[in-house]
């Protein structure tokens, strides 16, 4: 007799193809919508659930993991970063933590580059005249972007996205810098330069990318201080968490003209970020969508499923945190 499929409680709408293999290979009880922390512990345990698969409106802090029931074991993030939650209360809980490094990638650094262009070619602003009609032409001094095409790039998390944000980078013929906790080896280096110190960076970056989590660890990176040690005219693009900036900081720095532009993805309050930001004609800006293409976010529901069976087959998880 075969035994019973493991007891899956998932917290957040996916894909369809993860959505069917969920009902097909799990005792799953699939939400209607994105759960909130509370839902998801009251759903936990009516299902009596042995896994949770949860997104980041499960914000689960040490209280909330204190009331998960008992028989929940593993809780599959289907994303890289988990801010959202205290990873460590749940280890102390004996509770696994699992997420999906490496499937969201490529198309996070695709949108990071997308955010690159778009400030320094003022697509915000060409597209608005496009849809307001147009009709007047422009003459060679209106409306001048920067070319970023041989420009000094600054990447602040050398990681797996940071270094795919590099690749893309040497085919536009910039010099790359980094910041990391430690040197990569020559081999991920391709040529990078490396600076141990964040600030010692900042004066050389023409444009600067973060590319590292949020949360506690690393608090507000990007300060008055920081952008005012930026190159006057830099741009600033952030695909990795709000929570590195001080957002009324980097809106001083573009309202004054020290920053050229910035294309952001992420934000302090998300969804109800600052609409100041809405305002700024130089602000590229994008609604949290680095993974929102049909192959990743397929991948990433897949990849957290993955986790869970691992788990349930007694294999061990396939990407604890």
């Amino acid at each position: 007799m075969a035994p019973a499929p493991p007891r899956l409680l998932v917290a957040r709408r996916l894909t369809p193809a993860a959505t069917e293999r969920a009902r097909r290979d799990f005792d799953a009880m699939l939400a209607g919508h994105d759960m909130t922390a509370e839902e998801a512990i009251a759903a936990a345990a009516a299902h009596r659930a042995e896994a949770m698969l949860i997104g980041p409106k499960v914000r689960l802090d040490a209280a909330a993991i204190g009331r998960l029931p008992e028989h929940v074991r593993l809780i599959a993030n289907s994303s890289v970063g988990y801010d959202h939650m205290d990873a460590a209360a749940a280890h102390a809980r004996g509770i696994i933590v699992t997420n999906t490094p490496d499937v969201l990638t490529d198309c996070t650094a695709d949108l990071a580059f997308l955010l690159i262009l778009a400030a320094c070619r003022r697509a915000h602003e060409y597209e608005a005249l496009m849809r307001a009609g147009w009709r007047r032409g422009l003459g060679l001094p209106d409306m001048l972007g920067v070319r970023p095409s041989g420009k000094t790039l600054g990447i602040v998390g050398m990681g797996r996205i940071g270094r795919a944000v590099a690749q893309r980078a040497r085919g536009f013929g910039m010099r790359v810098l980094y910041h990391n906790r430690t040197r990569l080896t020559p081999d991920l280096e391709q040529g990078a330069e490396y600076f141990a110190s964040l600030r010692d960076m900042l004066p050389h970056c023409q444009i600067l990318s973060l590319h590292l989590p949020g949360g506690a660890r690393n608090g507000v990176l990007m300060d008055e201080a920081a952008f005012a040690a930026l190159p006057r005219g830099a741009v600033f693009v952030n695909t990795a968490r709000g929570s590195l900036v001080d957002e009324d900081a980097l809106i001083g720095a573009l309202t004054s003209g020290h920053l050229f532009a910035a294309g952001l993805d992420v934000f302090q309050s998300e969804p109800d970020y600052d609409t100041r930001f809405a305002a700024l004609p130089n602000v590229f800006l994008t609604p949290h969508v680095a993974s929102a293409t049909m192959e990743t976010r397929d991948a990433m529901g897949l990849r957290a499923l993955d986790n869970v069976a691992a788990f349930a087959a007694g294999r061990g998880p396939l990407d604890p945190v």
